[in-house]
């Protein structure tokens, strides 16, 4: 015979008022305690009656719980119904004491229950990135954030890296909107789950009103860095089995070039060493790396003191506790807890938002370790004779890029446009790179443009390109070698088409941005 959860619930809880009830009764029938005899059994039963209450708690959370992932699985079936959303269920947290530090919690059956408006699922990866963002009064910084972050990503990184952005807001048609942007912005990231956007459940959030203001901090300041403490614990709960590194960022940084590169070369150096988290930027919580598997824990103590106190504070309090001797002085402490954080130099992260989520807030909050940002990538290529269609902005030419001194930027191109790279004598040029777009600009790319080649001998080349290749001929004796994907053009030259008198790019559909080439590259 099975037992229903709540009827199993229910029994133990009548069970133990049945219990406490016969020991009033037959204390009230002798007369109630005349000796400390009497006194020390009463107290005996109390004990074993709290005990028992104890455990009915247990047991009635546990029902809880049942109950909650039971509805769980249609609270998700409506979140499936977004397009990218995987069908699978949506699962609570793995966090037995959030209740203890978020009552209100249990009124709401799914209240965690992350909504996942955006991914495939994605885990198993190296390095997820978690990206809080909120509606702000004035600008978003988030899709250039995002746009900072993918580039110059190769396609192994791409599938080793999940960036989750968490909509930290309960506006349903806020949520859709940033969504739509992303999925916009980052169609084929989107697609292939790079990309994930998750937020919480209506009731997620407890009454803010109800906090006291601490630290001299004012009412305003302080809900919102309660709120803050709770939307870094949701993102790092949802993390946790994501993958084997979570590093925290804002939704208004600026990433270095390489930026994961250096973080996968500095954590494998590290990783023997004892450390609670590496740091890859000095402000604030931005570009801290922790393992995952530490996530709960960091993420349950700052729950504990989500009211007391700003977040940089709490993960400074953990160290304290977690190294710190109350017999020795401060001195050693601070060399303890330095001993547990570990300083990536340079900085890979760079603040860049003027305006604070908090409203009215402006913060000019500067890394200076950063250093200055490269935003071209230098080559040696081949003597070349240069033109183009398009008008560059200021100094940022294109026979500057091609001789690796600056980056080419460029007004918005038309139907039409080219550039064309002519080469005297012809070269043989068995590849190329073209890379447009820059870690601070990365939505100034080439689209729907195409890489060509002019082959030194045309009639010959032609003949013999045309039995070994699929490659289509374009005008004037060139041949389509390539075409920009994602920003980035990069491919080889026929031995058929060699020696190459000229290179171009064509573009073949009008533009809404500027271009910007950081990068060419002939290979010989």
């Amino acid at each position: 015979m099975r037992l229903h959860p709540v009827r199993c619930g229910v029994l133990l809880l009548a069970l133990c008022c049945f219990l406490s009830i016969t020991w009033i009764t037959s204390l009230q029938e002798d007369g109630g305690p005349q000796s400390v005899s009497e006194l020390q059994t009463l107290h005996k039963r109390l004990l074993v009656a709290e005990e028992l209450g104890v455990q009915v708690n247990r047991d009635l959370s546990s029902i809880l719980e049942q109950m909650k992932d039971s509805s769980s699985s249609s609270f998700s079936s409506s979140n499936s119904s977004h397009p990218g959303v995987p069908s699978g269920k949506q699962k609570t947290f793995i966090q037995s004491n959030i209740h203890l530090y978020m009552p209100h919690l249990r009124e709401h059956p799914g209240s965690l229950v992350p909504n996942v408006v955006l991914g495939q699922g994605r885990r198993g990866v190296s390095i997820v990135l978690g990206v809080p963002t909120v509606k702000r009064a004035k600008e978003s910084y988030l899709v250039n954030t995002l746009g900072s972050l993918l580039y110059g990503l190769t396609a192994p990184q791409r599938r080793d890296v999940l960036i989750i952005v968490f909509v930290a807001e309960t506006d349903a048609d806020y949520v859709g909107v940033v969504a739509d942007s992303i999925r916009t912005n980052f169609p084929q990231e989107a697609q292939s789950g790079l990309l994930e956007v998750v937020s919480p459940s209506q009731y997620y959030y407890p009454n803010f009103s109800a906090v006291r203001e601490t630290f001299g901090d004012t009412k305003e300041r302080v809900k919102w860095r309660t709120k803050q403490n709770l939307d870094f614990s949701f993102l790092m709960l949802y993390a946790q089995d994501k993958g084997t590194y979570y590093v925290q960022l804002e939704d208004d940084v600026l990433a270095k070039a390489n930026y994961y590169t250096s973080m996968k070369t500095y954590v494998g150096q590290e990783e023997s060493k004892q450390w609670l988290f590496l740091e890859f930027s000095l402000l604030g919580f931005i570009g801290k790396m922790f393992r995952t598997r530490d996530l709960p824990m960091i993420a349950e103590f700052f729950l504990m003191f989500h009211r007391d106190k700003p977040i940089d504070w709490l993960l400074d309090h953990i160290l304290w506790v977690k190294v710190c001797n109350p017999e020795k002085d401060a001195k050693d402490c601070a060399k303890q807890k330095e001993s547990m954080k570990r300083r990536f130099k340079p900085s890979l992260f760079q603040h860049v938002g003027l305006h604070s989520s908090l409203p009215g807030k402006v913060q000019r909050l500067k890394d200076k370790d950063f250093g200055k940002q490269t935003l071209h990538t230098p080559h040696s290529n081949p003597a070349a004779t240069l033109s183009s269609s398009l008008k560059h902005y200021q100094m940022h030419s294109l026979q500057r890029l091609y001789n690796g001194d600056d980056f080419f930027w460029a007004l918005t191109p038309v139907h039409g446009d080219y550039i064309l790279i002519n080469f005297t004598p012809p070269v043989h040029a068995t590849g190329f790179l073209f890379r447009s777009g820059s870690i601070e600009t990365s939505g100034d790319k080439f689209y729907n443009t195409t890489v060509e080649v002019l082959p030194g001998n045309v009639s010959k080349a032609s003949a013999k390109h045309q039995k070994s290749s699929h490659q289509k001929e374009s005008d004037n004796g060139f041949v389509i070698v390539g075409r920009f994907e994602n920003g980035v053009a990069e491919g080889r030259v026929d031995a058929a088409l060699r020696p190459v008198s000229a290179l171009r790019l064509v573009v073949h559909s009008d533009s809404d941005v500027w271009a910007l080439l950081s990068e060419v590259h002939v290979k010989l």
